[in-house]
């Protein structure tokens, strides 16, 4: 029986590793051509680094290999091994050497296969974000080195610390990544602003749109003008609300149901199709979903784009009209039965509030924030983040993105003052928004992010939450709390460096994370 190695998710096997077949879903056959996809994307950077040429033709299709092994977005073995074999032409054209194997990744000592996989997964996170920025036109050139210089970096031997210095290097750059991603959406589709969302479904044909694509969803929302066929966002597409350039849209009603690890359930017997734009696909219900962008899985339906860019979303729209959608309003609710949720908390709303926030936190209206955000799952123990926020203190505010929000962002826990308690400030995308934030309020009290009342409370699930930790800890953020495991790919050591150099904290309980919080003994 054929097997596999792969640790690069929270709800991995047993905590240590899917050996048989993933818990996501994939075969042995996929993981090992993504296994070996990767090993050829290292073998081309690092002859492309030889090469000393323009680079441009090869750093993007290594951004979209690594995209297309995050998980739960390419399941079809086929795809990705065409993706292996256009990488291996361009590597033999450059006159490369043999291709890296899976076993030089992923056997050894396990410190270093520990810091290896953590850069390995880190760029596999700023992957997704390079992508989304790079189709509405943005890119950065030290990014696009850096993908290179981080891919040729996993062939060769480094030290412990020289590991450490790499991946705090790493984090710098997914900094300007995510800058450069924020740049691009807000850009094309203005600054979010708050919009309270529905969760009931209308009566008539629709479309449920599922990812982190904006542009998709824009180019979704043009061709569906005047067909009589409503649009709704699933999972992370919800911050797409507060979007001026895409809340304009009349069929954009509303967002259907809650993370994407409930879709089995949610979408069984759906009168509607549904697209998938970027990751969290799992299926029971393959005749209505349509693919697009890295997304794959095999025999389902994909829309590919136009040399240009653009898309064809003509035949899903044909199917919502078939399907006719719901013959009444079918109204929903969230986790915790609420019907409407609230998003658009962006980084320049929250800025252009910071006046109202900093007097409410000298008055002492508010005395702590905490964000509580990150990706969603199934595993148990999730229900931590739900209630932590229920337990916090009724003088602390909330702030909250990526679908982890799903789990607290239906919550009737009040305001204070003109401000909502739970705050959602968009997508993973958006983390660069939160660290403004952070940066700007220590600007205003004239102190560093450390010493804030403000503690980020994080769950992990994929190789994107990978990154952003990185990245705040390149900023020197401490005591960060994250759950609800610690990482498999963490080694005792190298996880006691993090505990001691940047006081990272696996959860414990709500009650007692909170009281150490709040006593101010991180």
């Amino acid at each position: 029986m054929e097997k596999m190695f792969c640790f690069q998710c929270e709800q991995t096997a047993k905590s240590t590793a899917c050996t048989v077949s993933g818990v996501c879903g994939k075969n042995p056959e996929t993981a090992n051509e993504q296994d070996a996809l990767t090993c050829e994307m290292i073998s081309l950077a690092k002859a492309a680094l030889r090469a000393d040429g323009d680079n441009t033709g090869i750093v993007d299709p290594i951004v979209d290999g690594l995209f297309t092994t995050i998980t739960n977005v390419n399941f079809d073995p086929e795809k990705v091994a065409e993706h292996t074999r256009s990488i291996q032409a361009q590597r033999n054209a450059l006159g490369g050497g043999e291709a890296l194997q899976p076993e030089d990744l992923f056997h050894g000592d396990e410190n270093i296969v520990s810091l290896r996989s953590t850069l390995l997964f880190g760029l596999r996170g700023m992957a997704a974000y390079a992508h989304h920025a790079r189709v509405l036109g943005k890119r950065d050139a030290e990014v696009d080195a850096w993908f290179l210089k981080g891919m040729a970096a996993l062939a060769d031997e480094h030290t412990v610390d020289e590991w450490l210095d790499l991946l705090m290097e790493f984090g710098g750059i997914n900094l300007q990544c995510m800058a450069l991603l924020d740049a691009a959406n807000t850009d094309a589709y203005g600054n979010p602003v708050p919009v309270n969302v529905p969760l009931e479904i209308e009566k008539g044909p629709f479309i449920v749109i599922s990812g982190h694509d904006l542009r998709d969803l824009k180019m979704l929302l043009e061709q569906t003008v005047g067909k009589g066929v409503n649009i709704y966002t699933h999972g992370e597409m919800l911050p797409a609300h507060g979007y001026p350039e895409l809340k304009k849209y009349p069929q954009l009603k509303g967002n259907f149901g809650t993370a994407w690890q409930n879709q089995q359930k949610e979408f069984e017997n759906l009168p509607a199709p549904v697209l998938f734009t970027t990751n969290c696909l799992k299926l029971n219900y393959a005749d209505r979903i349509y693919t697009t962008s890295v997304v794959a899985f095999p025999e389902l339906k994909h829309i590919e784009a136009d040399a240009a860019g653009n898309k064809d979303f003509s035949a899903i729209i044909e199917h919502a009209i078939k399907l006719g959608g719901y013959s009444e309003n079918h109204p929903l609710t969230g986790i915790n039965n609420g019907a409407t949720v609230i998003t658009g908390f962006g980084r320049q709303t929250v800025l252009d509030s910071a006046p109202a926030i900093i007097d409410a936190v000298k008055a002492g209206a508010i005395s702590h924030f905490f964000l509580v955000g990150g990706c969603d799952g199934a595993k148990p123990g999730r229900n931590y983040y739900t209630n932590f926020v229920k337990q916090a203190p009724e003088d602390t505010v909330i702030l909250t993105l990526a679908c982890g929000k799903f789990r607290i962002n239906d919550l009737e826990i009040g305001s204070i003052g003109p401000f909502p308690r739970i705050l959602d400030m968009g997508q993973c995308n958006d983390a660069y928004g939160a660290i403004q934030v952070a940066v700007a309020l220590a600007g205003a009290f004239d102190c560093g992010v450390n010493d804030l009342p403000l503690t980020l409370v994080l769950s992990w699930y994929e190789q994107k939450a990978v990154c952003i930790l990185l990245t705040l800890l390149s900023l020197g953020i401490k005591n960060i709390y994250i759950g609800p495991s610690v990482p498999a790919f963490f080694s005792s050591t190298v996880l006691n460096v993090l505990v001691e150099k940047f006081g990272l904290h696996p959860i414990s309980t709500p009650k007692q994370d909170l009281a150490t919080i709040l006593a101010g003994n991180n």
